[in-house]
């Protein structure tokens, strides 16, 4: 049975989000502040969790921080407010799996936690190679374990994520609405900017090119996407 550990400070919405959860036949814990949820996560173990941005002791924002760097296998879904476009987009490059906006409904909020769990599934049965490696650098997707020259790297989740769908296709063009399907889960009806992977791939290349500005592990394609080489051939662009 999966379970769902809901972080929110409003009591009637996190009563109600424990309600619907546990008739859904998931396994449910709830909490009101951040503090609260990072140790509930430590001793619980969740395999998706819902994140109020808004967060008394611990903000959203640090308990997400803490849950990627600790926890790098656990969903986060982020619950923020109508107008806190800034903050989706900050709490999807600090980590955060999809965000849902209030008020929400309950269908909707449904399928996104399908979708993620469905996610988790495919992730665990293996989408791409477990370990890969490339010029000085080895990378162990089932440790979620990064090394340059015996020295490590720090990736975040939905980095090693994009790295091993991009290693699984090396050689292919992948689109930026390719990506945002298959890693963040989104639909061509529900598509944010694709900024979003754009500032991921920016990241991933300051941590694994030498020259992040002429990158020969991770290219851009004009007008189409990303391409993983594996030779590391020089770039033309």
């Amino acid at each position: 049975m999966h379970r769902i550990l809901i972080v929110e400070d409003e009591e009637s919405i996190r009563t109600g989000l424990l309600d619907l959860l546990e008739i859904e036949g998931y396994e449910t814990a709830a909490v009101g502040d951040g503090e609260a949820a990072l140790e509930k996560a430590r001793q619980w173990k969740p395999h998706l969790v819902l994140l109020d941005l808004m967060l008394p002791k611990s903000s959203g924002f640090e308990v997400c921080r803490h849950l990627r760097k600790h926890h790098p296998d656990i969903f986060v879904i982020m619950i923020t407010a109508k107008n806190e476009e800034m903050s989706k987009i900050a709490g999807l490059e600090m980590g955060a799996d999809d965000y849902i906006t209030k008020p929400f409904s309950v269908s909707e909020l449904l399928a996104r936690i399908k979708t993620r769990l469905r996610r988790r599934g495919e992730t665990s049965a293996g989408s791409g190679p477990d370990t890969l490696e490339f010029g000085d650098i080895r990378i162990d997707f089932r440790r979620y374990e990064a090394l340059r020259e015996g020295h490590s790297l720090d990736l975040s989740a939905k980095e090693f994520q994009i790295l091993r769908y991009l290693a699984a296709r090396s050689g292919e063009v992948v689109g930026r609405e390719d990506l945002l399907q298959a890693i963040w889960g989104y639909t061509l009806d529900n598509m944010p900017t694709t900024r979003t992977v754009d500032n991921q791939i920016l990241k991933l290349r300051q941590k694994l090119e030498h020259d992040a500005a002429h990158p020969i592990w991770i290219k851009s394609v004009r007008g189409a996407g990303y391409k993983f080489d594996l030779e590391g051939a020089p770039s033309a662009e």
